[in-house]
């Protein structure tokens, strides 16, 4: 059965037709946001995240039809100065890059929750997502920059620069 949803995608409303059993990822990437990735298909992996009003959701695993009126962030709504993209850039956290919008946008839900966070807290809430090139220390490196950053520069919770 169709249906008629109205999500706001990076800022933008979007009147979409979904299916009842169509996933938020395939949605999303049939309306041109590639960076929301299909990486496990079953929610282990966060190649697939994106932001819903702020908390992380895996969209391989959400049925579209839910996310009416929703506000939804995905890596390639990020404006070209992010904090956490940059810091991501300069501590070399990516090889292939596939995993590296779910780590992204992970990083802002937790900044916004802990903007101080330990290694050990960046770790535990990291944990569902999986990089296969093994560059943890330096996505691990990453987010302590950009928290460091956000201290120093007085940038709200929750906020990018």
């Amino acid at each position: 059965m169709s249906a008629t949803i109205e999500p706001t995608v990076n800022g933008v409303r979007r009147r979409l037709t979904v299916e009842d059993d169509d996933l938020l990822l395939d949605v999303l990437r049939q309306i041109g946001r590639t960076s929301v990735r299909e990486g496990c298909g079953v929610g282990a992996c966060g190649a697939c995240t994106v932001l819903v009003s702020g908390r992380s959701v895996s969209s391989c695993l959400a049925r579209a039809i839910r996310y009416d009126q929703a506000e939804i962030t995905t890596a390639d709504g990020l404006p070209e100065d992010d904090d956490v993209i940059e810091a991501f850039v300069e501590a070399g956290a990516m090889q292939c890059g596939y995993c590296i919008p779910g780590f992204v946008l992970m990083s802002h839900e937790l900044l916004a929750e802990n903007p101080q966070p330990s290694r050990e807290e960046i770790a535990d809430h990291l944990e569902g997502n999986i990089c296969r090139c093994g560059t943890y220390p330096e996505i691990l490196a990453a987010i302590e920059s950009a928290a460091r950053r956000r201290s120093q520069s007085g940038v709200p919770i929750g906020e990018t620069t």
